[in-house]
């Protein structure tokens, strides 16, 4: 498969990108700069590119069988950008004929309960509420985009590096967390999970959530 990865630079999408190549897969890591560290691999090549022009995703998506995204907003960026990035990189795969869409999301739109959200719940940081409030409304997007093969990965509570053990689990729609309530996957895990996804298509439509 040849996979144009978007947020290829990021901490999640190097380790996306790397899972990916290692099951020998093809993949184009889109970055602001073009400028992409710790990935290293003769089937991997970085270029630049804005997640916000519809016109350069289309460009950039022309030959792939499909996109997966890593991106978020940067430090210097509106958490909204989110919603415009969603916008375009619809709009892009559209004009370029891709059809399948593999993106990271937030846990925060995950059912923590019936009819409660985890951006809901009384422990969800308030300094996390305007990232997740943009993530989900850019899912608002994702929902209409039905002529799409589309999966809506997002990771537990608590993402952070860390082992890649290959023991996790998946819901769908519902926050993953363990028998003490704790919510928790690293990066690694998660790109497996994310690669699994990819490759399978067993969760089109739907949000898929990871997590032990």
């Amino acid at each position: 498969m040849h996979v144009l990865l978007l947020g290829a630079s990021g901490r999640i999408g190097t380790r996306i990108a790397n899972e990916l190549l290692n099951r020998g897969h093809a993949v184009t890591g889109v970055s602001r700069s073009g400028d992409v560290d710790g990935v290293d691999d003769p089937d991997f090549s970085a270029v630049a590119g804005d997640a916000t022009d519809a016109d350069q995703i289309a460009r950039l998506a022309a030959g792939h069988d499909a996109v997966a995204s890593a991106l978020g907003p940067g430090d210097d960026e509106s958490p909204e950008v989110l919603v415009e990035m969603l916008d375009a990189v619809v709009d892009g795969m559209r004009r370029a004929s891709v059809d399948r869409l593999v993106w990271t999301g937030g846990a925060g739109i995950l059912n923590v309960a019936p009819d409660t959200r985890l951006i809901d719940s009384p422990e969800f940081p308030d300094e996390w509420k305007p990232v997740a409030s943009a993530a989900i409304e850019a899912y608002g997007l994702l929902e209409d985009a039905d002529d799409l093969r589309w999966t809506y990965v997002a990771p537990a509570a608590f993402i952070e590096p860390g082992e890649r053990t290959g023991e996790f689990r998946t819901a769908l729609g519902e926050l993953v967390a363990d028998e003490d309530g704790e919510s928790r996957i690293s990066m690694e895990d998660f790109a497996i999970a994310f690669a699994d996804e990819l490759e399978s298509g067993d969760a089109v439509h739907e949000q898929l959530a990871v997590g032990y």
